[in-house]
Parts: structure tokens; C-alpha cells; sequence
């Protein structure tokens, strides 16, 4: 069907005809050019991601995204997708890169969960290996510059904004990241790490203050959350996946762009996770650093709290997939390993904050 989606995985079949119901009754109201919902439509699965489940839908010329959240019982507060629509529908009138939510669907009804509707952006996602016009370093390092561009970009947002003040509190945002991923550490582990137990408590320790500029926090920006020009892989013409979207401290967000720039599995394991930032051309860490207090002007120097924090979150992610699959919620066999990635991961942040 498409260059970019794949055939449904087993176990992830939706309800189709519910759904294309559902669809085909609300969409023309939402002017979705080439919109067709006399059309049979087609339907399909985008290979990324490890937690929510995005699929595409056509209907004659329109292609329609739908996200929603894994089978399974998932963690209390994890994969909102009425909050991730919520933030979708603010910031893409703020951020031309958050693409436009077209509909939001409460009613379990339709597809088992909640889900909701968003516009297509066309173009290249890097994930484990590049499209041809990356494979050189001219273009690996403009897509550095604009990686770290974007993001300064999103941070320079006037947070005070009317669509934006009503959707957070900036103040105490890092205490409370902290204090939730490590309640979600505690409720999702399958075996004890005693390295993260000590993170947690180290993190709550050396907590950094309010930032005097709060800003939007992504929550989760990376190389495999935008998408690329297919013909000028040096410029973005998206971001996704604003579920962990909120107000607060933007050194967050770098942190987090920090720690996956950097190989974030033990060393042999390849999978979707993988890097490709270690190649030639692609920025340092310290030169993603410079451009972005550059580019911001914001004071970077307690930069090491955000990047051990970012490595703290995204074992609890990882662990909590693993969870999953130790639970026998999915049988996904990408997830079979995830308990040694955690492990490094925790290892990997505890020596930075020894460090």
C-alpha cells in the first residue's frame, strides 16, 4: 500500500469496519483534502514505535493517521492520547512542525481504547539506517544543526500564550518528572536493579530550579520523532509523538536528545533503538550543547542532571515495555531483550553521576 506503512502486525488488528464507520461519519467535517468516504479504504501499519500504535487509513486520495495506545493494561497516566490530542491541537497552530489532529474518539466502543485522528506529513524517518541522501557528513551535520534549531525553536514559544497557559504549571516540572518516573520505575520492575533505586533517590536530591524562561517541553525529541524532507534531508517538516508533552524546563528536552544521540543498548545489540548518530558528520555531544545554548541563549552548565535524568526516564520506558512482554500483554519478539538494555542503561547513569 505504502512505501512507509507495512501490513497490520498480528495482534494488532483494530476493528475496521467500526472504525472506518466512525471515520467516514465525522472526517468530511474536518476539510481533509482529496477526502474520498465513498472510497474503500485501505489500511496499514507504520513499522516505528515501541508503545503506541500508529496506523494509516486512506480513503481515495487523503491519508489519515490513527494513533492509539498498546493492547494490554498499559501504567496509570502513560499513552493519553486525549492529552497528546490536546497538545497536538495547540501546538500545531504554534509550531508548524506538529502536524494538525483532525478527531478525538473517547467512546471504547469503536476500537477497544481511546484513539485519535491526525493529518499525514510525507517525507523520511531515519530509524536504523538513513535514506541515501543522508549517507554523507555535509548532510549529517546540517541535519545536526537543524535538529538542534527546532528544538531551540519550540523553546523560544511565548509558554504564556492563551492556547498554551491552560494545558500545565511550569512550576516544580523536573520535581515531578522525577517523582513520577520513579513511582513508574517501582510499579513496573521485574527484577531487582539496585542502580536504579539509588538514581531515583539521587535524582531527588540534586534537584535543579525553576528555569527563569519555561518553556514547552516535547518530552521525547529524537532523531526517529521527526521527519525529514525526502529531497532535503537537512530540513524537518515534522515532530511527533507529543504524548509526554508539558510546561516546564527545556533542558529536559535536551537531556533527552543528549541521551539518545548516544548508543543507548549494550554493545552487539542492534534493534530499532540502534543509533546511527556515531557515524561521520553528526554533531558531538558538546557541539549539540554550543548550538543550543547559542541558539537559545539559555545558561547550559547543570546540563550532566538532565542527560542522567533522560537515561533514568528512558530505562523506566524501556522497562515498562519489558514489563509488557514479561507479562505476556504482547509477544513482540523486539521486546525479548529489553531487560539487559535497562540494565545498561541504569549502569550508564549511574557512572555519569558518579562522574
Amino acid at each position: 500500500m505504502d512505501q512507509d506503512a507495512n501490513a497490520v502486525r498480528p495482534g494488532e488488528q483494530l476493528d475496521w469496519p467500526r472504525l472506518v464507520a466512525w471515520l467516514r461519519e465525522r472526517l468530511p467535517a474536518c476539510d481533509v483534502p482529496g477526502l474520498d468516504t465513498d472510497a474503500e479504504p485501505a489500511v496499514a501499519q507504520f513499522p516505528g514505535g515501541h508503545s503506541n500504535l500508529t496506523y494509516l487509513v486512506r480513503f481515495g486520495d487523503a491519508d489519515v493517521v490513527v494513533r492509539r495506545p498498546p493492547f494490554g493494561p498499559v501504567p496509570p497516566t502513560a499513552h493519553d492520547m486525549a492529552r497528546e490530542f490536546r497538545w497536538l491541537s495547540a501546538m500545531h497552530r504554534l509550531f508548524p512542525l506538529a502536524p494538525r489532529p483532525y478527531l478525538l474518539c473517547e467512546d471504547l466502543d469503536v476500537i477497544g481504547s481511546v484513539f485519535y485522528a491526525m493529518e499525514r506529513r510525507y517525507g523520511a524517518v531515519v530509524r536504523t539506517e538513513e535514506p541515501p541522501k543522508l549517507a554523507n557528513p555535509p548532510a549529517r551535520r546540517r541535519l545536526s544543526e537543524a535538529m538542534v534549531d527546532r528544538l531551540a525553536d519550540l523553546h523560544a514559544i511565548d509558554v504564556r500564550a492563551q492556547a498554551l497557559s491552560a494545558l500545565g504549571k511550569p512550576a516544580g516540572f523536573v520535581e515531578r518528572q522525577v517523582r513520577g518516573w520513579s513511582d513508574r520505575w517501582h510499579r513496573s520492575r521485574t527484577t531487582p536493579l539496585p542502580e536504579m533505586d539509588a538514581l531515583a533517590a539521587w535524582l531527588s536530591e540534586h534537584l535543579p530550579g525553576d528555569p527563569a524562561a519555561p518553556s514547552v517541553v516535547h518530552g521525547d525529541f529524537k532523531l526517529d520523532n521527526v521527519m525529514l524532507d525526502a529531497d532535503d534531508v537537512g530540513r524537518i517538516v515534522a515532530v511527533f509523538d507529543w504524548e509526554m508533552s508539558a510546561l516546564g524546563d527545556p533542558l529536559v528536552d535536551v537531556g533527552i536528545l543528549l541521551t539518545y544521540w548516544s548508543p543507548t543498548a549494550p554493545p552487539g545489540q542492534h534493534d530499532a533503538l540502534t543509533t546511527v548518530t556515531d557515524r561521520p558528520g553528526y554533531f558531538t555531544r558538546e557541539e549539540i550543547v554550543e548550538r543550543y545554548a547559542a541558539r537559545s541563549g539559555r545558561d547550559v552548565s547543570g546540563i550532566r542532571y538532565y542527560e542522567i535524568f533522560a537515561v533514568f526516564k528512558i530505562a523506566v520506558v524501556v522497562q515498562q515495555i519489558y514489563y509488557r512482554y514479561a507479562q505476556g500483554q504482547t509477544t513482540d519478539p523486539r521486546f525479548a531483550t529489553f531487560d539487559a538494555r535497562v540494565e545498561f542503561l541504569a549502569r550508564h547513569a549511574a557512572a555519569l553521576a558518579a562522574g
